[in-house]
């Protein structure tokens, strides 16, 4: 029998009621150390292991497998495939030209396996890869074997990624993958355009990284790189679209805060148009925005641990809950 959206958004709505609470949060700042965070992580079932690495490893593939199995339509969930795919073609393309092990850092779920990567990249035949990403790949090893710019061959990568993400958000009936696309798109060309001018980044490099897309004008930004961070933040104040004028305030405050600002984004765009819906695949797109907050949460958290920041300050980098 097909699956419904009506019996998924039943299942998740339960699924919803063991995400991380408040009182869960204040709990998690109040471990001493990792083995406390991890005894935490245990007694909520959230995922076997001995590490917190290990713990959220297996708490993704719980969540993915859980997704996979009540999602009508699982395709919808292609976007963030492609994305753990362009990843994974960066680090096997470093991996087997650097003669590295590369294996621990690839990322599920994909549509490209670790096996097939490793064939076309050791065989090179890139021409076998999937049409968007073909060419860019073909862009990145060649760049890898004649200049060793790791930096200028992922970021030809990932402007194919963002090419074919803003195309599928052209293409898809659900609008939060079409906001959270557009928006996520965007703040990669900000936070691109910041490390570039910060790296006094060639003018090469901004052609290749900076993606054209709506609300976004690449030729004033690249401008704008190649005179320092400070024109950077001048020309994105100005941006009304994306809350972008809001984002750069934060920014101007620190780093850490534009970050925050931005995830938080995400978050809200994640409760405004998934939290409450009722029907179609959006509560499904919702329940994995927030396990990937509750997950970079416990990073946060266990980071502060190590290097023994206090709970006050650990408490406000935390971004918001979904749960």
């Amino acid at each position: 029998m097909s699956l419904s959206y009506e019996y998924s958004i039943g299942s998740v709505r339960v699924k919803e009621s063991f995400l991380f609470s408040s009182a869960d949060r204040e709990t998690l700042l109040a471990c001493k150390n990792t083995a406390e965070l991890i005894a935490f992580l245990r007694d909520k079932n959230y995922g076997d292991g001995n590490t917190v690495d290990e713990i959220i490893e297996s708490n993704t593939k719980n969540m993915w497998s859980y997704i996979k199995s009540v999602a009508p339509d699982f395709s919808l969930f292609e976007p963030f495939a492609l994305m753990n795919d362009a990843h994974n073609l960066k680090t096997v393309l470093k991996g087997i030209m650097a003669e590295r092990d590369y294996s621990g850092l690839l990322m599920t779920p994909c549509t490209l396996s670790e096996e097939y990567l490793k064939s076309v990249v050791e065989d090179i035949r890139l021409d076998r890869l999937p049409q968007w990403l073909a060419d860019a790949a073909k862009g990145a090893y060649k760049i890898l074997a004649e200049t060793k710019d790791a930096r200028l061959s992922d970021a030809m990568i990932d402007n194919a990624l963002m090419k074919e993400l803003l195309s599928q958000a052209k293409k898809t009936d659900s609008i939060f993958i079409r906001e959270y696309i557009e928006c996520l798109v965007f703040y990669s060309n900000i936070k691109t355009a910041i490390r570039a001018a910060k790296t006094n980044a060639a003018s090469h490099y901004l052609d290749v990284a900076l993606c054209d897309m709506k609300g976004f004008d690449k030729c004033a930004m690249k401008a704008a790189a190649l005179r320092g961070v400070d024109e950077v933040l001048n020309v994105a104040e100005k941006i009304s679209a994306y809350h972008c004028s809001e984002a750069i305030e934060k920014y101007r405050q620190s780093p850490s805060e534009f970050e925050k600002y931005v995830d938080n984004l995400y978050i809200r765009l994640a409760l405004e148009l998934c939290r409450h819906r009722d029907e179609g695949p959006e509560p499904l797109l919702g329940y994995y925005i927030g396990c990937e907050y509750e997950h970079k949460m416990i990073y946060i958290i266990a980071g502060g641990i190590i290097t023994g920041t206090p709970a006050d300050k650990l408490r406000e980098r935390l971004r918001e809950n979904y749960g």
